[in-house]
């Protein structure tokens, strides 16, 4: 097989050029991410500059904790540059509802730690507060229970 004019990029290029592993490229193109590649006829992948995109494209919405069906979704969005970028927003909308709904479950457990750490005594073991509030969750003082109720799973 020739590989076509353009596809330059062995796949260790491609992971220099876009900061994602060998290894990860691998498994997005086994799950449908990214496109499988052309090969030369020794079977090597062969990549062009639209690759490199889709790959840059994906390791930003992994850096911004997107899920890969999200990306999915994006993609295939991105790939009709025609359509409405409404369903583009649901889905940043719906990924923004869930980073807020982390945050406040991480600062009512930065409150907590505080308040244990704060109620140390530095004694001994048997009476430390840090014990005692992790041996039984209802020594709590916080919300964070109810946060970690309110849909987001622990």
């Amino acid at each position: 097989m020739t590989v076509p004019s353009g596809f330059d990029l062995t796949i260790g290029s491609l992971a220099k050029r876009t900061g994602v592993k060998v290894q990860t490229i691998r498994y997005y193109e086994t799950i449908g991410l990214l496109p499988s590649p052309d090969r030369t006829e020794g079977n090597q992948r062969r990549y062009n500059d639209r690759a490199a995109g889709t790959l840059r494209f994906i390791r930003h919405a992994r850096d911004l904790g997107f899920e890969i069906d999200q990306i999915r979704g994006l993609l295939s969005l991105a790939a009709h540059p025609d359509r409405p970028c409404a369903d583009a927003d649901a889905i940043a909308s719906h990924h923004l509802k869930q980073v807020e709904q982390r945050i406040a479950i991480l600062q009512a457990l930065r409150g907590e730690l505080k308040r244990m750490v704060r109620q140390c005594s530095g004694g001994r073991v048997a009476t430390c507060r840090v014990i005692e509030v992790l041996a039984d969750h209802a020594h709590c003082q916080t919300e964070h229970r109810r946060a970690a109720s309110g849909g987001m799973a622990r």
